[in-house]
C-alpha cells in the first residue's frame, strides 16, 4: 500500500517517478492511466514532468484495490464513477482486504499448528490441519470437461510435491498475472519484446502441469492458443489478467508465441 511522507517544501506532492516506485508499477502505466482518463496528474510542470497530490494517491489507492479484485480498466474507471464517496469506497475495500487477512490468517495457523505438533510428536486433526485450503473446489468441473483420469493425474502431481514446490508454483502463477496486467495497462503491444517475454515464461509455466500436450518439453501452439481464447471467454479466467480486455492482450500475445512456432 502507499504510504509515502509529504515532501519538503511549498508543494505536498510527488514527480511520477516516485509514485510509480511507491506503488510497485511503472510511470508508463501512470501515464497510461493519464491517457485514459483514469487518474491525471495533480499538476504538470513547465518542463512537461507530472506531480500527484495526496488527493490523487487516495484515487490511486483505490485504482490498485479494484485492480486487485481483477477488474479491467473499463470496469474500474465505472466503479470509481459510481462511487463518489472515498471513504465508504475505502471502507468497502477494507472490508474485503480484512476477508482476505482473515483467511490467511487462517492458513497461518494451521500450518504453525502442524509444525508444532509434528515436533512434539502430538496428534495431528485434519479439520485443523486443512482450515483455509481447499484445492479441490473445481473438482467436478475437471471431471467433466476432461474426465477423471485428468484431475486424478492432476491432483497426484500437486499432492506429490513439497510446500516448497507448491509455494513457487504459486508464486510464480502470481508474478504471471501481475506481468501481465501491468503490461496490458502499460500499453505494450502483444507482439512487443516485453510480452513475449511473459509469453515464454507462461508456456513454460504450463508446460510443467502434467497433462498439458507436449508436456515435459514445450506445450504445442494449438493448446496455447486455445487456452488464450479459454481466459477471454471464461469470466473466472478473465479476472486472473485484470478483466476481459487483459485477458484479450495475453491472448494475442500467446498467439503470437504460437504464430512463430508454426
Amino acid at each position: 500500500m502507499i504510504t509515502p511522507q509529504p515532501p519538503s517544501g511549498a508543494h505536498a506532492d510527488w514527480s511520477i517517478q516516485e509514485v510509480a516506485r511507491l506503488a510497485g508499477t511503472t510511470s508508463r502505466t501512470l501515464r497510461h492511466y493519464d491517457d485514459v482518463g483514469l487518474l491525471p496528474p495533480s499538476r504538470v510542470a513547465s518542463n512537461g514532468h507530472r506531480y500527484y497530490d495526496a488527493h490523487a494517491l487516495v484515487r490511486l489507492q483505490r485504482i490498485l484495490l479494484l485492480r486487485d479484485l481483477g477488474l479491467g480498466l473499463p470496469a474500474l474507471a465505472e466503479a470509481l464513477a459510481g462511487e463518489a464517496d472515498e471513504v465508504r469506497a475505502l471502507r468497502a475495500h477494507l472490508g474485503w482486504l480484512r476477508a482476505e487477512q482473515d483467511r490467511l490468517a487462517r492458513q497461518i495457523a494451521s500450518v504453525a499448528h502442524t509444525i508444532e505438533e509434528r515436533e512434539g510428536g502430538g496428534e495431528l486433526v485434519a479439520e485443523d490441519m486443512l482450515d483455509g485450503f481447499d484445492h479441490t473446489q473445481h473438482k467436478d468441473e475437471v471431471e467433466e470437461r476432461w474426465g477423471r483420469e485428468a484431475y486424478a493425474r492432476s491432483s497426484d502431481w500437486w499432492t506429490a510435491k513439497s510446500d516448497d514446490e507448491r509455494a513457487a508454483f504459486k508464486d510464480e502463477s502470481r508474478r504471471l498475472m501481475a506481468d501481465w496486467i501491468s503490461l496490458a495497462e502499460g500499453g505494450f503491444d502483444p507482439s512487443s519484446g516485453e510480452a513475449q517475454a511473459v509469453a515464454e515464461r507462461h508456456v513454460a509455466w504450463l508446460g510443467s502441469v502434467p497433462g498439458t500436450p507436449g508436456a515435459g518439453g514445450e506445450p504445442v501452439p494449438e493448446y496455447v492458443t486455445g487456452l488464450g481464447e479459454m481466459y477471454v471467454a471464461d469470466p473466472r479466467f478473465a479476472k486472473n489478467y485484470g478483466g476481459v480486455e487483459g485477458a484479450t492482450f495475453v491472448r494475442d500475445a500467446l498467439a503470437v508465441w504460437a504464430q512463430r512456432r508454426v
